[in-house]
């Protein structure tokens, strides 16, 4: 496809969906279906289990549009200040990942998940394969 055929908004994600719609194929039935908030995938209700109310609602679609810093840690390591000061252009860092392992996938520096690397039109995506529970992540959250 010819980057004029398509809309600026557009840019790459037929083939990002494309990846998702692939991946979805591949799963067992019993598998959790992939999307929510993080794929741009449209929002699902909110039920309290009380009845909730529309200022209620309100206030939680608020929430739920705040940006928050997702990021994935490919690997961490502790080197002296000596070191760092001697790094120069072509110089290699060692971490203490292991080559295929999956990363951390980190929400404003919480833990969320983890997964593996996959490339879609020459952009790095993440495929989440472990994803914390919402109450392990609340825990988390309030230890910190």
């Amino acid at each position: 496809m010819a980057i004029d055929e398509q809309a600026p908004e557009d840019d790459g994600l037929a083939d990002w969906a494309e990846a998702l719609l692939e991946q979805k194929s591949a799963e067992t039935p019993s598998a959790p279906e992939p999307g929510g908030v993080l794929t741009g995938d449209s929002q699902r209700g909110y039920s309290s289990g009380m009845g909730g109310n529309d200022a209620q609602i309100n206030d939680i679609n608020r929430v739920l549009d705040i940006p928050v810093l997702l990021s994935v840690e490919l690997g961490r390591t502790k080197v002296p200040i000596k070191h760092i000061l001697q790094l120069g252009q072509g110089s290699v860092v060692e971490l203490d990942a292991l080559a295929g392992e999956p990363m951390d996938v980190l929400v404003n520096g919480y833990l969320i998940a983890q997964g593996e690397v996959v490339v879609v039109n020459d952009k790095f995506g993440i495929r989440l394969t472990d994803v914390v529970t919402p109450s392990e992540r609340l825990r988390r959250v309030s230890k910190g």
